[in-house]
């Protein structure tokens, strides 16, 4: 049974329960065939409605932050592996209450921090996030390793012996890449860093690892890492944060007004894609829209699509559709949880669509709205 999308209100973001499950189940079978733990980064989706189901499959997270850490603690009930590239002193005490697992991003944070991690009443294992200088992320918006980053120490600033407290190495260098690209980082983290993968007793291999999309090889990323973590006798970890999401939900609006300028037809929406779908003006990639044609088709309506907002760059185009569009018409932007909800604004006060859950058997579940305190509630 599909989402029925008359039920749903526009605009809103509706995730859809079996498909949520469906990925959940592929990704527990790649933990537990490969020997390994999985983990949810909340840097793609932090829809915490969604987290007793997550739970049923995958009980632990990954955060980036003070407030992601809080949120797996709270929300998910768990104490959660946190990287951020600094930690503030104000901060610390609270982040390691909330915290597993903690990377440093570099020699000088562990140093400013190690006397708190110390002090700290229960045991907390401590990482540190290494640059492997090598990744196949072509948008240089995502890529971690690019030419002077700031995120992870690469080999050659490392000093012989890193400090004993230092019981794992973390990397994040890939973008909804395939395993094959997670290969070829490894033999890089072994060409680079094989004197501390012997002492590590953990390695996070972050994110990036897509393995959901319909034409990604499980069994080859299986391989790899059973092959690693037998190689290196270490604990393997991943925190993949779109792989959750992916393809599980989408985002409903509203045709509101058609404007005409220069030849080209603009279908004004009640969303936004500055502050909704970011990521389509950033990455930049165009969204699938259900029914309509992706490319310009001759003889058909064709209409750019434009948020509503005040950017004049807050568009994008141009798709054809069967019938002409006209004030009214539902839009369907396919695969709109992952890395949409995390990176809303609430820009010009526009109106923030509402989160919703499809469940096949009890149907929709609007578990949040948003109104004019919401908006009010962010300024001061």
């Amino acid at each position: 049974m599909a989402i029925d999308y008359k039920q749903v209100p526009s605009p809103c973001y509706v995730l859809d329960e079996t498909r949520l499950r469906k990925n959940l189940e592929l990704i527990k079978t790649v933990q537990d065939k490969a020997g390994i733990e999985i983990i949810m980064a909340f840097k793609a989706c932090a829809m915490w409605s969604a987290f007793p189901i997550i739970n049923e499959y995958i009980p632990r997270a990954a955060a980036s932050s003070i407030h992601e850490a809080r949120l797996a603690f709270e929300e998910m009930g768990t104490k959660a592996h946190t990287y951020s590239p600094a930690f503030t002193q104000k901060d610390i005490a609270e982040i390691l209450k909330y915290s597993s697992h903690i990377t440093f991003n570099s020699i000088t944070q562990f140093e400013m921090h190690k006397d708190a991690l110390a002090a700290h009443p229960t045991a907390i294992s401590a990482g540190l996030r290494i640059n492997p200088e090598f990744s196949d992320v072509e948008t240089d918006l995502y890529n971690p390793c690019a030419p002077g980053t700031r995120l992870g120490v690469a080999a050659s600033n490392l000093p012989a012996e890193l400090p004993s407290e230092i019981e794992g190495l973390h990397f994040h260098s890939l973008c909804e890449s395939s395993s094959y690209d997670l290969e070829k980082t490894l033999q890089a983290i072994e060409k680079r860093f094989a004197s501390y993968l012997q002492k590590a007793k953990w390695i996070n291999m972050g994110g990036g690892h897509l393995m959901t999309r319909k034409d990604y090889d499980t069994e080859h990323l299986i391989k790899i890492l059973k092959a690693f973590k037998d190689k290196w006798n270490v604990k393997v970890i991943l925190e993949p944060g779109s792989a959750f999401m992916w393809q599980t939900g989408d985002l409903v609006a509203s045709v509101v007004d058609i404007v005409l300028d220069h030849g080209i037809r603009t279908a004004i929406l009640d969303v936004s894609f500055t502050a909704h779908m970011p990521d389509c003006l950033e990455m930049p990639y165009k969204p699938r829209i259900t029914g309509a044609y992706h490319e310009p088709q001759k003889d058909k309506p064709t209409y750019r699509l434009g948020g509503n907002s005040c950017l004049a760059g807050d568009f994008m185009g141009l798709w054809s559709f069967d019938e002409e569009l006209k004030t009214g018409d539902q839009l369907i932007f396919e695969d709109m949880i992952h890395y949409t909800m995390v990176k809303t604004t609430m820009f010009n006060g526009v109106p923030h669509p509402a989160i919703a859950i499809w469940n096949d058997t009890k149907g929709l579940n609007i578990v949040r709205e948003f109104g004019y305190e919401d908006y009010k509630g962010r300024m001061g």
